[in-house]
């Protein structure tokens, strides 16, 4: 999705996210909404997806860990709450209140670690919100293979609440239904903070339960709403299975999109692809590929198997691999390839260039049409700096050579296989540095003769 074709909602908005539970099933001393799917923290699946919505205002209500995640929130120009004590859903919303002061529209009380909600069924929830129906609150429900102990909702046909209800507070009956409730939930600021302050700690946990409001609304007559959301939207992480399986569903459709759009994936399963990769069409993606963060691969290009891509340009018409790893800073151009066992990192490979086997590019400039010999290095760092290594269009770099870098090599200059180069080579030359060839005959089987008798005559 881009911010183009983002959808649109009628008023402002603001966002309280909540993360200020400790997490402890995480069993990890990163704090949960920043353990990352497809190589983004959860939050910030989360709040990208709200800024689609171009929010009025975001506030992350922290606690436990506060002092890991507000450096994030804040680069995302959230302000932060604290919850000190952690007394229920209901009670942190309200940590926010001071930070919405001044702030009298739509507010969505969420969850950092229910990162995959799309901006369109937050839109809907506010739309719904701000219809002519006037509900107080908008709940966000789903149905779900398994309820297992999720909140319920017991709505009509047209989505009107009659109760919601907590699973350890439920019913025989209630539990019997297959509506849940995903915690998320949306009213006007007055009625947010009115109706929190309203809600009591009378249940089986003694907390403070956000989704309480809408029974307290219903005390005075006023009735609330549901919207029904993909189970997959509304998933929650709170172990490492649960994160993983998150996972799983997000590179399930990535994957699917990708097939979509034009591109083939031989065996899908195998392919892994960062929240921010850029498949052209008619690429053709073979078995176990796995794509990191600031990678693109343009049209007609092939990336062969048990490749590792990440931070790195594929341009149109390229191979890639199988074997290979682009890191960060790797542009291959139109119709350029890397073979087997070869690494580039902040390297660029022209238009038509090849690295076919066995070769490491680092911080290197390599000309249209070049092609670069089995077992050849840019020596580039000397254990304090790095330098760098400009190949020229056309040149010829022979196997199993080592670039010293800071060097240059001409247009069309060939470099004998087996060279150690530490100055330029100019356009057209042959540069070599190689030990001078020497034989002696009969020496071989000589030396074997003697070995044999010594070994003999122990």
């Amino acid at each position: 999705m881009t911010a183009q074709d983002a959808p649109t909602i009628s008023t402002p908005f603001a966002a309280i996210i909540l993360a200020a539970g400790k997490g402890t099933r995480m069993k990890s001393a990163r704090h949960k909404v920043l353990h990352p799917i497809a190589g983004k923290p959860m939050l910030g699946h989360l709040m990208d997806e709200l800024a689609r919505l171009e929010p009025a205002k975001t506030v992350v209500v922290l606690g436990a860990g506060r002092e890991e995640v507000e450096p994030f929130a804040i680069e995302r120009g959230a302000s932060v709450a604290v919850q000190e004590d952690q007394l229920g859903t209901g009670h942190a919303v309200l940590q926010a209140r001071g930070a919405l002061a001044d702030f009298d529209g739509a507010v969505l009380a969420c969850f950092g670690d229910v990162p995959m909600v799309r901006a369109e069924t937050i839109a809907q929830m506010l739309e719904t919100l701000n219809g002519p129906d006037g509900p107080a609150c908008v709940v966000l429900g789903f149905r779900p293979d398994d309820a297992l102990a999720y909140g319920r909702i017991i709505a009509d046909d047209n989505g009107r609440i009659e109760k919601m209800v907590e699973y350890k507070d439920a019913s025989e009956e209630e539990r019997a239904v297959n509506l849940c409730n995903s915690g998320l939930i949306a009213a006007k600021a007055a009625d947010m903070f009115a109706l929190l302050d309203r809600v009591g700690n009378d249940n089986a946990q003694g907390e403070y339960y956000l989704p309480d409001m809408v029974m307290v609304a219903q005390q005075d007559g006023r009735h609330s709403a549901v919207i029904e959301a993909a189970p997959w939207e509304v998933a929650g992480i709170n172990s490492r299975a649960e994160l993983a399986e998150v996972e799983r569903q997000w590179q399930d459709r990535r994957r699917a999109q990708a097939m979509a759009d034009g591109a083939t994936l031989v065996d899908p399963a195998t392919v892994w692809f960062s929240h921010d990769t850029r498949i052209g069409r008619d690429v053709t993606i073979e078995p176990q590929v796995r794509f990191g963060p600031g990678s693109s691969v343009a049209d007609n290009a092939t990336i062969h198997a048990f490749s590792h891509i990440e931070g790195a340009s594929v341009g149109p018409d390229c191979s890639v691999g199988p074997y290979a790893r682009l890191r960060p800073g790797a542009v291959m151009e139109k119709g350029s390839k890397v073979g087997n066992f070869v690494e580039m990192k902040k390297a660029v490979l022209g238009p038509g260039a090849k690295a076919s086997h066995l070769t490491y590019l680092g911080d290197a400039t390599v000309g249209a049409g070049a092609n670069i010999g089995a077992g050849t290095i840019t020596c580039n760092y000397d254990g304090f700096f790095k330098y760098r290594t400009e190949i020229g269009e056309g040149a010829f770099i022979g196997s199993n050579s080592a670039l010293v870098a800071p060097v240059k090599i001409g247009a069309g200059a060939i470099v004998g296989a087996g060279s150690v180069v530490t100055k330029d080579v100019e356009a057209d030359a042959l540069g070599m540095t190689r030990g001078e060839q020497s034989a002696k005959p009969g020496w071989a089987r000589k030396f074997r003769d003697a070995m044999t008798r010594k070994k003999a005559a122990k």
